[in-house]
């Protein structure tokens, strides 16, 4: 017998366990990858919420959670704003809000939401909306009739609350103008829409990936 081995007592359990170690190593031999593509994608959840007397909002807010549904792996609340609950705002990882343009700014009931985040809400001082995904989107009834501003100021009003906000389908978000030459809301701004809830999607996605929490 060789100096450098000596003669060891394996029990049967240890050699039972040995016996399945080695069929498991034999049965994966050959496999090369695998894959984690459901890990590393995690589930969404994107809140849609909106103010619509006309109906235009309304369907613009549609075309929004019909884009960003077409990304994988997400969930959409669809809600106008006055529906919209804690429970609501705090589980969703974005929050995608389209207001009609009045006097050049968002309508009362889309500030009225916005100024509830904190008197019904109480997001504050916990910044309870840090680092979730914002974006805005808009309905006219002319060219200009004040359809950025209303925008950046729905923006500034998630800015405000530390959140991360995202463009798409236009510079600030998705607009639509709804009088004049122009009536309702045609296909193109229907699929500016829809753009901007697939980059909200997407963005959110990507966030959620790397975070933390």
């Amino acid at each position: 017998m060789s100096p450098y081995f000596t003669k060891t007592h394996v029990s049967p359990e240890s050699r039972h366990l040995l016996a399945i170690t080695l069929a498991l190593i034999t049965l994966c031999t050959g496999c090369t990858s695998w894959s984690w593509a459901d890990e590393s994608s995690p589930a969404i959840k994107i809140l849609v919420t909106y103010h619509s007397l006309s109906g235009n909002t309304e369907r613009m807010a549609e075309a929004v959670a019909a884009g960003a549904k077409s990304v994988s792996g997400t969930q959409i609340v669809l809600k106008r704003v006055g529906q919209v609950t804690a429970q609501d705002l705090f589980s969703a990882d974005a929050v995608v809000v389209g207001s009609p343009v009045y006097w050049s700014n968002m309508s009362g009931e889309v500030k009225a939401f916005f100024d509830n985040w904190q008197f019904k809400f109480g997001v504050f001082p916990e910044f309870k909306m840090n680092n979730k995904v914002g974006a805005a989107f808009t309905t006219g009834g002319q060219i200009s009739s004040g359809k950025e501003i209303t925008m950046l100021t729905i923006l500034a009003a998630m800015l405000g609350n530390q959140m991360i906000v995202v463009s798409g389908g236009g510079a600030f978000g998705a607009s639509a103008t709804t009088e004049g030459e122009s009536p309702g809301i045609n296909d193109k701004e229907l699929a500016e829409a829809e753009a901007l809830g697939r980059r909200v999607a997407d963005v959110t996605k990507l966030i959620k990936s790397g975070s933390p929490r």
